[in-house]
């Protein structure tokens, strides 16, 4: 694994949540123990990362901005503002080819809006969205025969509804411990309408070396739906755990970094 310790690595977090850096921390402990990287979690603007304010309070506060005359105008929100931030990421890294990208859930899709970036040598894709350009979100989830219940705020986000943490644990979390999934729950949050129907226009996962990790026991998202999207990776492995193994089992995703890192 020569050079391993000058690499970087990016998680983008899945949609309706917040605060990516405490679900992706269980693995970055270990990716650091036994690599030596140091990864980090993009905040993402559509949902109320690294702002005080709600992602609604957000919206209202870019359209004032926005028609004010002369005014540099914001990335939509949503899926737009959310690749703008992953690009300003990629952008702030030295060395081409340094950056291996993981993307969980809706974050395959923020990689593919994204576009392909020079700092970036491998994706590793985690229950996730491998996306063709004009696809948005909601599209790609449209064909789930038990999808995830989301409601309409009124507001310009959406969120989950019906659940609460027991429920919510259960269909996400189900091989984590109560405090675990009671954690996760606390963090669950709206989201900005953009990130679920604006079309793709970039697909930058096409020619860059990736794998796909299939998650065989997921109560979210459908095996076949996984499988349909891990087909388009370089490469893809089966683990057997729920929606998010880089929570209960970080061995796993540490493994597969480990393996980019190896082919590189």
């Amino acid at each position: 694994m020569t050079g391993a310790t000058q690499m970087d690595l990016i998680f983008v977090h899945g949609a309706l949540v917040r605060d990516g850096q405490w679900w992706w921390q269980r693995t970055a402990d270990l990716l650091l123990a036994r690599t030596g990287i140091r990864s980090r979690a993009l905040e993402l603007p559509s949902c109320g990362d690294g702002s005080p304010q709600p992602v609604a309070a957000q919206r209202v506060a870019e359209q004032s901005v926005a028609a004010q005359p002369g005014a540099a105008q914001p990335a939509a929100p949503g899926l737009v503002a959310d690749a703008a931030a992953l690009r300003a990421e990629l952008d702030s890294l030295d060395d081409p080819g340094s950056a291996i990208v993981v993307g969980h859930s809706y974050g395959g899709t923020v990689i593919a809006e994204a576009g392909t970036h020079p700092a970036v040598r491998s994706l590793l894709y985690v229950s996730s969205y491998l996306p063709d350009i004009g696809q948005a979100q909601g599209m790609i989830m449209s064909g789930e025969s038990d999808p995830v219940s989301i409601s309409d705020n009124g507001d310009g986000t959406l969120s989950v509804t019906g659940y609460d943490a027991s429920s919510f644990g259960a269909r996400f979390l189900q091989d984590a411990d109560t405090g675990t999934q009671n954690e996760a729950w606390s963090r669950v949050t709206a989201q900005a309408v953009g990130s679920f129907i604006t079309p793709t226009t970039a697909a930058g996962w096409q020619g860059v070396d990736s794998t796909y990790l299939v998650c065989a026991d997921d109560r979210s998202t459908s095996i076949g739906l996984q499988r349909f999207h891990a087909a388009r990776a370089t490469r893809s492995v089966e683990v057997p755990t729920g929606h998010h193994p880089f929570i209960t089992r970080p061995d796993l995703v540490v493994a597969e970094i480990e393996a980019l890192l190896d082919r590189s």
